[in-house]
């Protein structure tokens, strides 16, 4: 558990730009900017849930919660990986500037190590700087999926986890 710091306006956009009004109910005045704010967080925390779930990672009873660009993420995982993914997931959509983990894994394991691309950066090279060997750069993109669709396609200022390398 802990907090992890993404670059706020680097990747995935899912936050439409316009401002986002609570439904159309009787209003006996106009919305304040903090009233807005809080339905743009809590539809903020509704689409990451469901881009977490539709990503197909296993976790039972996540919430998110956004305020401010922080998102607070609860609920119970299988394994570090499965927590590290998520985090991932969430700390790499625009908007979002730091993670703060609270979820529980079933079974700990070591961690891997989080990696924020830089231009130039690929798979291969981030390899050769962490393993010694640029064609152990598979190990890092099987690490990332669902989220990297293809190794060639990172971008400066995503968070990747690097893991130990298995013995």
């Amino acid at each position: 558990m802990g907090l992890f710091d993404f670059v706020k306006d680097a990747g995935a956009k899912m936050f439409g730009g316009a401002k986002e009004q609570p439904a159309n109910t009787v209003q006996t005045r106009e919305p304040s900017a903090a009233d807005i704010e809080r339905v743009q967080e809590r539809n903020a925390a509704s689409r990451l849930v469901k881009m977490v779930l539709g990503l197909g990672l296993d976790v039972e009873n996540l919430s998110i919660k956004v305020d401010d660009g922080v998102a607070t993420v609860n609920g119970k995982v299988a394994s570090q990986a499965i927590k590290e993914k998520i985090v991932l997931a969430v700390g790499n959509t625009q908007g979002i500037g730091r993670v703060d983990d609270q979820l529980e894994i079933e079974n700990p394991e070591p961690a891997a190590t989080f990696y924020t691309v830089k231009s130039g950066d690929s798979l291969s090279k981030i390899a050769k700087q962490h393993y010694g060997n640029a064609m152990k750069y598979p190990a890092i993109f099987e690490a990332n999926k669902p989220m990297l669709s293809d190794p060639d396609k990172i971008y400066p200022g995503q968070v990747l986890r690097i893991p130990p390398l298995a013995e």
